[in-house]
């Protein structure tokens, strides 16, 4: 079976789509077999991205790293079972990878308690740890997991009542900051603490890029610049590529050696 990474938070704008597209076509790149779904059943951001991707590719003659995406159906059927119809397909590749709406819904219920590897983007602001865990205001003290917590919490016991090996959950902290401000080093020290008593493994994400907004019209990816004929690239888009090497080796999915 397929080793199911889900992407997931319950807040929109942490960057859940740009982190989905990176993350499996990075995983195609290398070798890999990658199933996709779209769980944001109105928006649709990570749905139409690979579909940009898919009418550039074939618009410029090109040969793009491409998941094999399946988007869920329409129609009067249950949302489990077109849910089941959708992942049937892929759930032979070697990884499938699942982008869930910002908001709790039924599908992104069921898609966590399948996740082999769970990876929450969270801006990297006290506003986005609020989903992860209260806070006390006056000694930034944790004082206990949030509503987004406890349904991972959730997901953790119906896989382990099944059987089933335990999610390994990353978080990672986007928009970060360049410099050594105080929030950015209240927020560190907060999801540290977090992370030992909740299990999670915190890792760095991407920065805020005004090339992450250039690529999606594309859906292009940070790998892909050369692929369009773009020779050298500038400090900014070097760094944003290891950046996405940084977060693909912390990932450490089964049989994925980072190449790039």
């Amino acid at each position: 079976m397929a080793h199911i990474i889900v992407v997931g938070n319950e807040k929109g704008g942490s960057g859940k789509s740009t982190t989905s597209m990176h993350v499996a076509t990075a995983l195609v790149r290398m070798g890999h077999s990658v199933g996709a779904m779209d769980l944001d059943l109105r928006q649709r951001s990570f749905g139409r991205y690979i579909e940009n991707r898919q009418a550039f590719a074939t618009r410029d003659g090109l040969d793009l790293a491409m998941p094999d995406y399946r988007p869920i159906a329409e129609g009067e059927a249950p949302l489990d079972e077109r849910f089941s119809d959708a992942i049937r397909p892929i759930d032979g590749c070697e990884f499938v990878l699942i982008d869930c709406p910002g908001s709790h819904t039924r599908l992104s219920q069921l898609a966590h308690s399948l996740a082999d590897t769970l990876i929450t983007p969270l801006n990297d602001s006290f506003v986005d740890f609020d989903l992860l865990a209260r806070i006390d205001p006056m000694t930034n003290k944790v004082k206990g997991p949030s509503i987004y917590s406890e349904m991972v919490w959730a997901a953790r016991q119906a896989r382990a009542e099944a059987g089933l090996q335990p999610i390994d959950w990353i978080v990672t902290r986007n928009r970060l900051g360049t410099q050594a401000m105080h929030n950015k080093r209240k927020v560190g020290d907060a999801l540290d603490t977090l992370a030992k008593r909740i299990g999670f493994r915190v890792a760095p994400g991407f920065s805020e890029r005004v090339i992450f907004r250039e690529l999606f019209p594309r859906g292009l990816t940070l790998l892909d610049l050369r692929d369009i004929g773009v020779s050298s690239l500038n400090l900014s888009n070097v760094a944003a590529r290891q950046e996405l090497r940084d977060l693909m080796r912390t990932l450490d999915l089964p049989g994925v050696s980072v190449d790039f």
